[in-house]
């Protein structure tokens, strides 16, 4: 599978674990174990890259906590979820049923 293909996947992964939180956030090392859950088992820094990659999507904020990234879903990475518009990068979404 391409390296290309499994980042896009990981990124919607990373979106739909963001929306299912009641703040829409969750620090990196909580993405990590999602992303295993779904045999997407990466280091700590490639999980980092991706995050980048989605807040300069602007899928997602970054915070720091010491040296922790905390992710937060933003409206068009809501919107990408919810099929309304499409992040370039990010795998589309299934039609919920």
């Amino acid at each position: 599978m391409s390296a290309d293909i499994i980042r896009a996947e990981a990124r919607l992964i990373i979106l739909r674990a963001l929306a299912d939180e009641p703040r829409y956030s969750l620090n990196e090392t909580l993405l990590q174990a999602q992303l295993e859950t779904f045999g997407i088992a990466r280091s700590r820094g490639w999980v980092r890259e991706e995050l980048r990659r989605l807040e300069d999507l602007g899928g997602v904020t970054i915070t720091e906590a010491g040296t922790v990234m905390i992710a937060t879903l933003t409206e068009k990475g809501r919107d990408h979820i919810e099929r309304r518009l499409v992040i370039d990068g990010v795998k589309r979404p299934s039609p919920r049923e």
